[in-house]
């Protein structure tokens, strides 16, 4: 059943209350190297003041898929990760909703498959046989390589995936180690320095091989969100306000990360190289975002068809449902 801000704000309709019976909720996390998630810039803005809500980051996750375990295990009570990723997990059987797009990809903000501008890779038919770095797999970088070999008729698996964290992607990269680093859409600021650097020549893109598309979810246990409803409601639509000012105010925005970034120990200088979330107006999902991969992970029979729907999967507003 889609989990919907109507439904949550039945109680308030009804008469019962004008004003939420604020529960102190504390959220533990866990960060991404590099940036700041929409729900930590909410809060640095102080949308949650007021809700009962605080946030609490217990470490960092080297990939989507950790913090889904994460959660799944209950030592979070929130995880990020890819579209794809999400939906392997509900597949297995964890009761998780996606609630809000984590990062979008559009021509601003997308994952970029760089090479050394003396390469022989020039497209994406010349990767075959070669070495990819990612941050994680089973992931997004990991089904955007899947799916652009695909797409050319070629062998799903017949690139070389490697793991290798953000911060050491261009060193990989210009060592020779790799033949290909994949700067992922949440890794701007990665990306953003590089280039400062000079020398690398993007191959393609996820906007190439996807469109324009989520390219992740803030996924929360549905347990949860029944037990804590208004806040619940409270934290999505502090999130999403923080998607929208990102969009609205980029440099302010990149002030505030280049202070939390060097409060946690960081590289404060990448954050000038933030590029924005990707996601659309208002933080929204549509549809086609999670159908796309429910598709994919049919075609290639990891997923029993009709198990699951992308509707069952969305938090929606009850004023703003999940259109195609």
């Amino acid at each position: 059943m889609t989990i919907s801000l109507r439904t949550l704000a039945l109680s308030t309709a009804l008469g019962l209350s004008l004003t939420p019976a604020w529960a102190e909720v504390n959220i533990r996390y866990l960060a991404s190297q590099g940036g700041l998630n929409a729900h930590e810039l909410a809060a640095e803005l102080g949308y949650f003041d007021g809700t009962g809500i605080t946030l609490e980051n217990v470490g960092y996750a080297q990939g989507g898929p950790a913090s889904l375990v994460a959660l799944a295990g209950g030592s979070v009570e929130l995880g990020s990760a890819a579209t794809a990723a999400v939906l392997n997990s509900i597949a297995a059987g964890n009761d998780f909703v996606a609630a809000y797009p984590s990062n979008g990809i559009n021509d601003q903000a997308q994952s970029i498959f760089f090479v050394l501008e003396d390469s022989p890779i020039k497209t994406v038919e010349d990767i075959v046989g070669k070495t990819i770095a990612v941050n994680t797999l089973g992931a997004h970088l990991d089904y955007t390589v899947r799916e652009a070999l695909h797409q050319k008729g070629l062998p799903e698996d017949s690139a070389n995936l490697i793991v290798v964290p953000g911060p050491q992607l261009e060193q990989v990269l210009r060592s020779g180690q790799v033949d290909i680093s994949a700067f992922g859409y949440w890794q701007t600021t990665f990306t953003g320095a590089a280039l400062q650097n000079g020398g690398l020549r993007a191959v393609f893109d996820d906007t190439d091989v996807l469109g324009e598309i989520a390219g992740g979810f803030v996924v929360l246990r549905r347990d949860w969100i029944e037990t804590h409803p208004e806040e619940a409601k409270a934290f999505v639509e502090g999130s999403v306000r923080a998607l929208d000012y990102a969009r609205e105010n980029p440099e302010e925005t990149r002030a505030i990360f280049a202070r939390v970034l060097a409060e946690r120990g960081e590289n404060p200088e990448v954050a000038q190289f933030f590029a924005g979330y990707g996601v659309r107006e208002g933080g929204l999902p549509v549809e086609r975002d999670i159908q796309f991969w429910i598709d994919v992970l049919e075609r290639q029979g990891t997923v029993e068809a009709g198990k699951l729907v992308a509707r069952d999967i969305l938090y929606v507003t009850g004023d703003s449902p999940a259109t195609n």
